[in-house]
Parts: structure tokens; C-alpha cells; sequence
């Protein structure tokens, strides 16, 4: 009788198992939201949970919005918290529960200093405390931020851009302000020139930081002690062979089962303009792009471990961001969301260290360092934005099993009526415009318009109707972020009267 229990019970774990792969494997994002922003653009999201409550905060260059987010992936505007001198950008955010209370942690760019403001019961925001930069600090041009949680206290680790690089450490107190406990300054041996990514692994009662160098095209690991004080363990740099290291930019982490990992991606220096002195070590070989996964040793040090290779089938050049979507006992799901390819590649991490491409999606626009992964309840979300000063807009995407559209196309329908101020050659140099769209946004299979003509009486008001046609989803987000098409809605937008549009799936005929 019990080995027909254990039969049947490693039965139902295998068969399990066999369905959470075939899930992952065919995973897909798929857009669900967007929003405008108050700031000039979105440069970095995160979000956190309160009162039951999910909220995103996305910063940029002025000021950070205020959302709630649903498990349907749908954004409310909530409000706006505005930055030290009013510029910005937050480029490094984290949020976390000090000692009963909850604080958003802000690395203030071009401010040089880290804000803090208390997490209130509404998710809006109250300043704290701001911390600036001193000669003993490496808090200028802040961008990372991690919280560390010690057994006597927590700690909040501070890399930057700033002219004498390194990596701070400051002890959080209860009323969210920062006390200074070590810095250590860049130097030859360790990778914290412009420190981008950072992550912690907690290893048998051991505390380990591992940083990302963007400028000295490495990474590092170090022992985080129990009074907030580090020591540097191991170093790794890039090569032309087999590291994926130069402008080293997001750093992440996993555990599977026994095994720790650290997953780093880059934004190659190629991708920079080389006049503008913004590169330090402007000697470098490109030798493409690929996503790096390190292994954790017992010490806690970094062990090249293998690389996920960017390729014609991939969407790896310029990552930003790679943030962990799920995970299982034996597999994670991340999400690397790309600057230079503008879209958010899938990826699969199994329990070896072996990185695998799923889907990808292109965004239609670029990201840099907005991106965030949530999970309410059962939904996988996936919160976006980007650096386009044109844009001004933050996306929600649902990460689930991918939808079989080989057969179908998408129709795009655009229901308006202008104004009545509106002169014939404002509408129709308005119509002109949405025409061209398709001489501008090749992905549009094909489009046409009407003027009303319908004798029911049920159009409420609306005069003119575009239908555009897709072949994907990866063609509609391409229009709906693309220049163009956000050029033509800021053109148009004060002679239209009202609009309502609708989308849906039809057979490819």
C-alpha cells in the first residue's frame, strides 16, 4: 500500500511539474494599462504593498507619480510627490518597513543626495529626511539603492556615477534618517565605478552584496557584517570570450533549490555616444551582447557560471533591467527589459544555472530602468516606462501563457469627432496626418477611414472613423508608443471633441 502512495505521489509531482514548464515556456506580456505621467519621463518604478494595497511609484526628471495597481493590471492616479530643487530624476527607488514603518527611499541623481518619505496609509508620500553628499560619501549622481536587513538593524547601501566612485553604507533609523557608517572608494581591484545593479543574498546566516560596475565593466561581491560594515571578497571582469560584462548595468538574483545565483546584464558602451566623454575607458572590444549568470560559492563569491547569447531569435541589446517574475522550486521566470531593443524579453533560469529565451515583446518604446515585476495574488504584472521626454507614460503588462494569434489579425478602431471651433483645413490636415502614419510606422499592415454615414442615430456625435490593421501584438505597441503616432495625438488633441476606440481579433482573410 505505500508504494502505491509514493507511486502516485511522484506521479502528481511529475505531472506537475510537466504543466509549470509547459507554462513558462510558452509565457507572454501582454499589455493591460497606461497612464501619463507628471514628470517629464519615467525613469525608474517600484512599487510596494500596504494596508493589502499595491502601490507603483514611477520617477523621472521633476517629480515621482503615485498609482495603485489592481490584479487586473490597471493603474489609478493617486498623486505626485516633488524631488529635491524640483529636477531629479529619481533614479534609484526601493521601499521597505523600518521598525514599524514604511519608507520609500529615493537616490535624488543630479540632487547628489538620497530623499526619504514615509509610506503613508494612502501610498502618498511625506518627506523625512534628505541626506547629501559629503567628502567621506559616494552620493553624488546617486542611482542605486539597496536595503539591507541585519539582526540589529537595517542598512541602506548607496552606489552612484559621481567623479570618485565607490560604495556606501548607512543605518536606518526608526524616523527613516541615514547615519553614515562606512564608505569604501573605488580603486583598481573592485568594480563600483557607477554602480547601477545590486543584490543580496543571505547564505546560512551570512549576509552578501553583490554590484554591478558600469564604468569598469565588472562585477563584485562583498560580506555585509552584522554593524552595517563590508569587505570586498571577489572580483570578475569582462573579456572578449565568454563574459557579457562591459557597461555592466542590472544586477539581480535567485535561489533554486540549493543554488545561488546572480544574473547581470549590460548596456554595452558601444551603445554611447563615444565623443561626449561620458565613457571612461572608451578602449573596449565589442563582442555582442548576453546576459551573464554567476554562481554563488560557499565563500559567497561570484563564479562564472554561463551566458544566455543575444541572436537573431533574442531581444538582449542594451539591457536596463531584469527584474524576477516568479518563481518555483526548481525555475525562475525574469523579465529584461532592453533600451536599445525597446521590448521585454522572457527568460527561464532552471535550477542548473542554464538561462533559456521565451517570448519577447516589443514595447514601442525604450526602457531605462523602469521596469518593475509584481505579483498580486495570482497575476504576474509587469510595470513599465520610459525615458522619452515625448512619451510621458507608464504601461502595465500580464505575464501568462502565450495566445495563439497565428491566424488572426487585429483591428484598431479609432471613433472621433473634432470640435466645432475645428476649421475643415485643421480636420483635414488632421486627417493627412493619420494617414501617413503608415509611411512612418511600417507595422501597420493597413489603414483606412470614413466619415459617418450611419442613419440610426446612435453615433453619438462622432464624425470620423480610422481602422488600422495589425498582424501581432508586438506591431500595436510599436504604434501606440511611437513617435509618430504620440507626435499626431499631441498635434491633434486640441480640436478633438471626443473619441472612443476599441480593439478586436478577427480572421485573417
Amino acid at each position: 500500500m505505500n508504494s502505491i502512495k509514493i507511486s502516485i505521489v511522484f506521479v502528481a509531482v511529475l505531472l506537475s511539474q510537466m504543466c509549470w514548464s509547459q507554462t513558462t515556456d510558452d509565457l507572454m506580456p501582454y499589455l493591460q494599462d497606461f497612464k501619463s505621467v507628471s514628470a517629464n519621463n519615467t525613469v525608474t518604478i517600484t512599487s510596494y504593498e500596504k494596508n493589502s494595497s499595491q502601490y507603483v511609484y514611477a520617477g523621472g526628471f521633476g517629480g515621482i507619480d503615485i498609482f495603485s495597481l489592481n490584479k487586473e493590471g490597471k493603474l489609478t492616479p493617486i498623486g505626485t510627490q516633488e524631488l529635491y530643487k524640483k529636477e531629479g530624476p529619481a533614479r534609484g527607488m526601493v521601499a521597505d518597513r523600518i521598525n514599524g514603518t514604511d519608507f520609500l527611499f529615493v537616490a535624488n541623481k543630479y540632487g547628489n543626495a538620497i530623499e526619504t518619505f514615509k509610506i503613508l496609509d494612502n501610498g502618498t508620500l511625506e518627506q523625512v529626511s534628505l541626506t547629501m553628499d559629503t567628502d567621506e560619501t559616494h552620493l553624488g549622481i546617486a542611482i542605486t539603492l539597496q536595503v539591507v536587513h541585519m539582526q540589529q538593524g537595517s542598512y541602506l547601501f548607496i552606489g552612484g556615477l559621481e567623479e570618485t566612485p565607490g560604495l556606501s553604507s548607512f543605518k536606518i533609523q526608526s524616523d527613516g534618517k541615514l547615519i553614515h557608517m562606512q564608505s569604501m572608494k573605488d580603486d583598481e581591484k573592485i568594480y563600483t565605478d557607477g554602480i547601477i545593479g545590486m543584490f543580496t543574498h543571505k547564505i546560512k546566516g551570512k549576509t552578501f552584496l553583490y554590484t554591478g560596475g558600469f564604468q569598469d565593466n565588472g562585477v563584485s561581491s562583498f560580506r555585509v557584517y552584522e554593524n552595517g560594515s563590508f569587505k570586498n571578497i571577489n572580483n570578475i571582469g569582462d573579456n572578449v570570450t565568454d563574459r557579457y560584462l562591459t557597461g555592466a548595468y542590472p544586477v539581480t538574483g535567485v535561489k533554486l533549490r540549493d543554488n545561488y545565483y546572480v544574473i547581470v546584464g549590460h548596456r554595452h558602451h558601444k551603445y554611447y555616444n563615444q565623443e561626449s566623454g561620458f565613457i571612461k575607458n572608451p578602449d573596449f572590444v565589442y563582442h555582442g551582447d548576453g546576459v551573464s549568470v554567476f554562481k554563488i560559492n560557499r565563500k559567497g563569491a561570484l563564479v562564472p557560471h554561463f551566458v544566455l547569447k543575444d541572436d537573431e531569435k533574442t531581444k538582449l541589446q542594451g539591457q536596463t533591467r531584469i527584474e524576477i517574475v516568479s518563481v518555483k522550486d526548481n525555475e525562475a521566470v525574469l523579465a529584461v527589459g532592453t533600451r536599445d531593443d525597446a521590448s521585454i524579453q522572457l527568460v527561464k533560469l532552471d535550477e542548473n544555472g542554464t538561462l533559456t529565451p521565451l517570448n519577447y515583446l516589443d514595447t514601442g518604446f525604450s526602457i531605462y530602468y523602469g521596469l518593475r515585476a509584481v505579483q498580486i495574488e495570482d497575476a504576474n504584472l509587469l510595470i513599465a516606462g520610459s525615458n522619452r521626454f515625448d512619451l510621458k507614460k507608464v504601461a502595465t503588462y500580464k505575464v501568462s501563457p502565450k495566445i495563439d494569434r497565428s491566424k488572426k489579425v487585429l483591428r484598431h478602431i479609432v471613433n472621433l469627432k473634432y470640435k466645432e471651433e475645428a476649421t475643415e483645413v485643421q480636420i483635414d490636415e488632421a486627417v493627412k496626418a493619420f494617414e501617413n502614419l503608415k509611411n512612418e510606422i511600417p507595422e501597420i499592415e493597413h489603414i483606412e477611414w470614413g466619415v459617418n454615414d450611419s442613419k440610426e442615430g446612435a453615433s453619438k456625435g462622432l464624425t470620423h472613423t480610422f481602422t488600422l490593421t495589425f498582424n501581432d501584438d508586438n506591431a500595436r505597441e510599436i504604434y501606440l508608443f511611437h513617435e509618430a503616432h504620440i507626435a499626431l495625438i499631441n498635434k491633434i488633441a486640441p480640436i478633438i471633441g471626443d473619441v472612443l476606440v476599441m480593439d478586436y481579433w478577427t480572421e485573417d482573410n
